[in-house]
């Protein structure tokens, strides 16, 4: 990860010259009228970032996968004031407002309410999975398992080797569930930032299944106070609300498909059942994670489909 320090313009000013007949009060407050002009049709937060201040407006919602990675921000530590600050979460929306649900309709054997209902349950599971308090200090995630059809056989024998005594890096929790070492860290802020995105179609045996693609970033601090950091971690999550007339299954629950997630900033551990964040006084000290090819972990623009499952504990170009 690269420190790169702020160094805001510096800016000049000078005095209009009086004209004959009043005519410098004139000229000085039509500079005035289109100053004004110009914050209210370009915003208030790109002005500011002329000025080398942090753009926090609110981003529309994501309704597609971006073509880029968000721009950088100027290079500002966070604090517990403002703990997303220098990160391009500080535009994202809050929870669960970050995660965009498309419109519903009819689609294989639900009913357009159905389907409604299926995308709110969906978004519950990432809730419960990602952002509930005492799911992030690492209570089981009760909420999020019940929403699993209890018949899938493979997914519980995950869960039951994850939350066991010995969790092991094909059957960690952290593949599917946000969890932190609270004798490291604690909350820097009760806001998680999220950008996502869920979308739907018609699965095998006339499924509904629902795609979701969402990051989340967490503000933190050493367990005590102090020092801010933050954990990212990208997930994919494929699921399909089964027709209970052709797949075992109990009401309210659906099968997972397929599941993927990237981390930043959680540790290298992968038998780890929790994140283990590190701060910027560890990485100076030589406490360095990663060591392979940098990747910004706020990039969006490509699925975790072309990125290759490895053993390698990746840099991050910010955090």
């Amino acid at each position: 990860m690269r420190d790169r320090k702020a160094s805001p313009d510096a800016w000049g000013s000078y005095q209009a010259r009086g004209r004959r007949g009043g005519q410098g009060w004139w000229y000085a407050l039509g500079l005035l009228a289109l100053a004004a002009v110009l914050v209210v049709a370009v915003g208030p937060g790109r002005v500011s970032a002329w000025f080398g201040a942090e753009d926090t407006s609110a981003l529309p919602a994501e309704t597609s996968r971006p073509e880029n990675a968000p721009a950088t921000p100027p290079a500002m530590k966070p604090t517990g004031a403002h703990p997303f600050r220098g990160s391009p979460a500080a535009r994202w929306a809050d929870g669960r407002a970050g995660i965009t649900v498309p419109a519903a309709r009819a689609t294989g054997w639900m009913s357009r309410k159905q389907v409604a209902d299926a995308l709110a349950d969906t978004v519950d599971f990432l809730a419960a999975s990602n952002l509930d308090p005492a799911v992030l200090r690492g209570e089981r995630p009760r909420e999020a398992i019940d929403l699993i059809n209890p018949r899938q056989k493979d997914i519980q024998e995950f869960l039951k080797t994850a939350f066991g005594r010995t969790p092991t890096r094909e059957h960690n929790p952290l593949r599917l569930f946000s969890r932190f070492d609270t004798s490291l860290v604690q909350p820097a802020t009760k806001v998680v930032k999220t950008r996502g995105r869920l979308d739907f179609r018609e699965g095998t045996n006339g499924a509904l299944r629902v795609t979701s693609d969402v990051t989340f970033v967490y503000a933190l601090e050493r367990a005590g106070g102090g020092e801010v950091t933050r954990t990212i971690v990208r997930r994919e999550l494929v699921v399909n609300w089964d027709d209970p007339s052709k797949v075992i299954t109990e009401p309210g629950t659906f099968s997972l498909v397929s599941f993927k997630s990237t981390s930043t900033n959680g540790g290298c551990d992968q038998k780890n059942p929790v994140f283990a964040p590190t701060f910027d006084s560890d990485r100076a000290a030589g406490s360095v994670e990663g060591s392979g090819p940098e990747k910004d972990p706020y990039d969006r623009s490509e699925s975790l489909d072309t990125m290759k499952d490895s053993d390698e504990c990746g840099a991050a170009s910010r955090i």
